[in-house]
């Protein structure tokens, strides 16, 4: 299902700041979407995250972050980006999410936080009602196992006792509804490429439950996807590209090939 059929930045005079100095954005006209999966791939600086920050802001999807992206402080220049970009829906969705890699270890790291804090107040009630009633206790300690347990059900027991890889996936699955918006940046950072090739196989079976995924990314594992749409962002203007002609294909696939002839010289 494609939610977001394109997205139009209009013609106007918006000064040299950024982001609007970025190559990709000052010359971006529209982008449409004709696949249930879009790559935007580019180097660092290109603008790829930049536009899918500014779009996570104009759809007011949540972020999985303690704040929101239109809320998020960083994101001043993104936001300026965002009002004045134009969506067209073919179905308007708010179910999905934004997720950077880095706010996924964030995430991960709240829920611990959170996690022993619980376990801790547990602790303390345990030893505050030690003179009280079995049912005078259990009352008292009711709400602080009934979030530890919701919790548990939703991200697991132990989320940062997993590989990064493993919780990732357990984070994904439990954030996903059917029929939503995903914006991903950068999700290959925690995953080997085995788990990145699980991340394919788990992205097709979503895209069956009637989900989009817009997602920036250097990895040539998940532009490999059959059927997913590729914008090149180290073009200008951004252009719709095959996975074979991509410079993070043909660099991979020339280092793999003879690793000693970038190597010695460096």
């Amino acid at each position: 299902m494609i939610h977001l059929r394109s997205i139009t930045l209009p013609a106007g005079d918006r000064g040299n700041a950024f982001p609007f100095s970025v190559p990709s954005i000052s010359t971006l006209r529209e982008i449409e979407f004709e696949a249930p999966i879009t790559f935007l791939v580019g180097e660092n600086g290109s603008g790829k995250s930049t536009l899918l920050e500014s779009i996570a802001i104009a759809t007011n999807l949540p972020a999985v972050a303690a704040a929101a992206a239109r809320d998020d402080d960083t994101l001043a220049a993104q936001k300026k980006l965002a009002s004045a970009l134009r969506l067209s829906w073919t179905r308007r969705t708010r179910r999905g999410f934004f997720l950077r890699a880095e706010d996924f270890f964030g995430f991960a790291k709240a829920l611990s936080r959170s996690r022993d804090e619980m376990r801790q107040r547990l602790a303390e009630l345990e030893v505050e009602y030690k003179d009280r009633s079995a049912h005078a206790r259990g009352l008292a300690m009711l709400p602080a196992h009934t979030s530890l347990h919701e919790m548990e059900q939703r991200y697991g027991a132990d989320l940062d006792a997993n590989s990064h890889g493993q919780a990732f996936f357990q984070l994904f699955r439990s954030r996903f509804v059917p029929g939503g918006l995903y914006l991903l940046d950068e999700p290959e950072t925690p995953l080997s490429p085995l788990s990145q090739l699980a991340l394919i196989s788990m992205l097709k079976d979503m895209v069956g439950q009637d989900a989009q995924f817009i997602v920036a990314t250097h990895s040539p594992i998940l532009l490999a996807m059959p059927g997913a749409q590729i914008f090149d962002f180290d073009t200008t203007p951004i252009r719709r590209a095959s996975w074979d002609e991509l410079e993070h294909v043909k660099l991979t696939r020339e280092f793999l090939a003879d690793p000693e002839r970038f190597l010695r010289r460096l």
